[in-house]
């Protein structure tokens, strides 16, 4: 999407991608991802979790399983139902958190909803008869429908919460994986399932000073409603006395700082890079509509999304939001995809030109819109929706300190300084958000050691290396969820349901061929990852051309994450090879151990 040929209308490409890439070197920075830091060492109150227990203790467990899931969000979640309905009924589910939920147990913070219409992101309510209030359902919503789900499948029943894992280590004896955790249990599972989530891992700016700073602070994923007030609806009541900073504008940023306007005595908010922002229009479901809806019916519109998302465009869009629009905007004939990146290049570039000019049209200080206008392609950060974030700017309460890409100065014990300005505030947000599809030792927090005794990130010191995303060699019986050599889709939860699915089907019919262990053979895992890096070119190329994010390691890929790239062909072909695989029953490129 680097094209530089004229449009036929009032967009002058050339023009744009010059404000674009220089845009870009505004943010560049040389430490790349190392600007960010995890919550540990004198950090690691930023950890703890402001929901759980902290008083709680049990007794250490010793003991098999057929399967040990890593992790109760969605993926943990599908896993576990798809586990069930084949009719596996020994399994244990491992969480820090203190519930099932995920991403949604962490993230509480005022104003928190789904971006994807849950009638498509919520997985699998046809089958529990469940109708979501909204089209985008808000957290304390989706956090509910997690437990239903858990209970649905009975998998509290074998769930060891406030529970993290530490090591996994393959018994070639026993043909088991040994699971220790911080609570000293010892779980001989026959099966892994890593689903350690996506965006599981806070992670800080690496500021000076940070540690310094003698107000009250914390990550949005910890929300502190014993300091703030209220909930997640609102009503921050203890704020209106204070002055709050918030570092971040990315989607989490977006939804929490409306909230955070109402109620602080005045907010600051420090900007790095402009989040796109279109229209979020939500509402309450039509009940009637609900009530015609005919079997099968999720798994169409969910379909028709990620089809009219991939470019590869319906005579009808079922689910016709923001996300899709742009599609919109440059139609080929029914059932064909755009190929032409002149086409796509126009397409997205209107699209920015119409978030640029709403924001000019809403924000009524010349400098503060100038300031909040994304310039970068559309899809180089995620693009966020939401209808009260930018009128937030028009209140009196509420300043806008723009960093001009070069980030937060440092931060003292009483504000954080900009250009040499210090703005004081009695309490600090951050909204910096998590790693994404780095390394997936790091990122996921577990120690892996396999047959040969190597451990995972050994095994993958130049890049990741698996059979569709979901199996490695020399790891029998591992499975993990992650996007690194998969698919991916603005719909996750569409690719996670069938991940999931696919992990259970390979697992029922290891035990039902009386195998004890199952693995990629090499060939098969080199092909796929020979696959991989044919497939990855167009992406890299588009990601190389945006304005530093986590989509593209923030400007500065390592040799360590060379090979983590999703799957190239798109989220529908990646479905299909998965069903065609099982439909095809022979298990092909897996190796069974008796």
């Amino acid at each position: 999407m680097t094209t530089r040929a004229t449009d036929n209308g009032d967009i002058d490409i050339e023009a744009l991608e010059h404000k674009y890439q220089e845009e870009k070197q505004k943010r560049l920075r040389a430490d790349g991802t190392q600007q960010f830091q995890e919550l540990k060492g004198n950090l690691v109150d930023f950890d703890r979790d402001p929901n759980a227990d902290p008083a709680f203790q049990r007794e250490p467990v010793t003991d098999e399983t057929d399967v040990a899931i890593i992790g109760g969000g969605f993926a943990g979640l599908m896993s576990g139902a798809w586990l069930r309905k084949g009719g596996v009924k020994s399994i244990r589910v491992i969480d820090k958190a203190a519930d099932f939920g995920g991403t949604w147990y962490w993230n509480r913070y005022p104003g928190i909803a789904c971006d994807v219409e849950s009638y498509i992101y919520m997985p699998l309510i046809e089958e529990l008869g469940y109708v979501p209030s909204e089209k985008y359902a808000s957290g304390p919503e989706i956090f509910q429908y997690c437990r239903m789900l858990a209970r649905r499948f009975d998998l509290y029943a074998g769930a060891l919460f406030q529970t993290e894992v530490t090591t996994l280590r393959w018994s070639e004896e026993r043909k088991r994986w040994i699971v220790s955790t911080t609570r000293n249990d010892r779980i001989a599972a026959r099966f892994v399932i890593s689903c350690t989530g996506l965006l599981s891992k806070p992670k800080l700016p690496r500021i000076p000073g940070i540690e310094t700073f003698a107000g009250h602070a914390f990550h949005t994923s910890r929300w502190d409603y014993q300091y703030t007030g209220g909930d997640s609806r609102g009503n921050l009541t203890n704020l209106t006395d204070k002055k709050v900073g918030v570092i971040g504008t990315g989607s989490t940023g977006v939804q929490c700082i409306p909230q955070l306007a109402a109620w602080a005595k005045h907010l600051y908010v420090f900007q790095r890079t402009p989040s796109s922002i279109d229209v979020r229009n939500n509402g309450p479901t039509d009940m009637a509509w609900a009530r015609t809806l005919e079997p099968g019916w999720q798994v169409r519109r969910s379909e028709n999304f990620t089809l009219n998302t991939s470019g590869i465009f319906q005579a009808e869009d079922l689910v016709n939001d923001g996300w899709t629009e742009i599609s919109r905007h440059c139609a080929p004939p029914i059932g064909t995809q755009v190929t032409d990146p002149a086409a796509l290049a126009r397409a997205e570039m209107k699209k920015m030109e119409q978030v640029r000019k709403k924001i000019a049209e809403v924000v009524k200080d010349k400098a503060t819109a100038e300031a909040l206008k994304p310039y970068y392609h559309y899809f180089c950060k995620r693009p966020c929706f939401h209808d009260e974030y930018l009128p937030t700017f028009n209140r009196p309460n509420v300043t806008l300190v723009d960093t001009a890409g070069r980030g937060v100065e440092r931060i003292t014990r009483t504000g954080v300084v900009v250009a040499g300005k210090e703005y004081p505030v009695d309490c600090l947000i951050f909204a910096t958000g998590f790693d994404f599809m780095s390394e997936f030792t790091r990122e996921s927090g577990l120690d892996i050691e396999g047959r040969s005794g190597a451990s995972l990130g050994e095994h993958w010191a130049e890049g990741a290396r698996t059979l569709y995303g979901m199996q490695t060699r020399g790891f029998p019986n591992f499975f993990l969820m992650s996007l690194v050599q998969s698919g991916i889709a603005i719909n996750y939860n569409q690719i996670a349901e069938a991940q999931t699915k696919h992990i259970a089907y390979v697992i029922t019919e290891c035990l039902a061929r009386g195998g004890t262990t199952i693995e990629p053979t090499q060939e098969a895992e080199d092909a796929w990852v020979d696959e991989i890096i044919a497939r990855s070119g167009p992406r890299r190329a588009f990601l190389e051309s945006c304005t530093p994010g986590y989509f593209n390691y923030e400007g500065k890929r390592t040799g360590s994450v060379e090979l983590n790239e999703p799957y190239g062909g798109g989220a529908i072909a990646y479905l299909k090879i998965l069903e065609d695989w099982r439909a095809e029953g022979g298990l092909k490129g897996l190796e069974i151990g008796t």
